[in-house]
């Protein structure tokens, strides 16, 4: 399964719709982790599965969502600032655990990131407009495999990977 992950576009409908038609034909879900600062009903949006950031307005969207992608995962997706992701991980950790997570989503600190922790996968896909520990504007293709996580970052522009990191389950 290959999931393309997004956050923190504010308002780049250009490079939400670039991200999607280039991978229209690869991708299983394609999901936006909070502040696009677009309506539900915007075409641009459409297609993604998306939770509401601090920046959002539309109460459509959810502040948190769980889908369960398979027998063996469950993927949360959330912006992360009712987590205070930008100064600990230890709130959204116990959601997760609490909700059953294997794969939590977030955004917010606009910053990249992907690790394991007692095996939950914590990925921010950092931003697609306005990056903070990169100079790249980023998203993530998320491999879901067996045995293997593999977090792709790509460059929204070029489309081409700049990082890749695979977990071991």
């Amino acid at each position: 399964m290959k999931i393309v992950v997004v956050s923190d576009s504010h308002a780049d409908t250009k490079s939400l719709k670039q991200i999607r038609e280039r991978h229209l034909t690869q991708a299983d879900l394609f999901i936006h982790c909070g502040d696009s600062q677009l309506m539900s009903h915007q075409p641009e949006i459409q297609g993604y599965l998306t939770v509401r950031g601090n920046c959002d307005f539309d109460k459509n969207f959810p502040f948190d969502r769980l889908e369960k992608l398979n027998d063996n995962d469950t993927l949360l997706m959330t912006h992360g600032h009712q987590y205070d992701v930008k100064y600990s991980m230890q709130r959204l950790y116990y959601k997760a655990l609490e909700l059953g997570a294997t794969i939590v989503c977030y955004g917010h600190s606009h910053c990249i990131g992907a690790e394991m922790n007692e095996g939950i996968l914590f990925l921010n896909p950092g931003s697609v407009l306005l990056p903070r520990n990169t100079k790249e504007k980023t998203y993530v293709i998320l491999t879901i495999a067996p045995h293997e996580l593999e977090v792709a970052y790509m460059e929204v522009g070029t489309g081409k990977t700049l990082i890749t990191k695979k977990f071991s389950r």
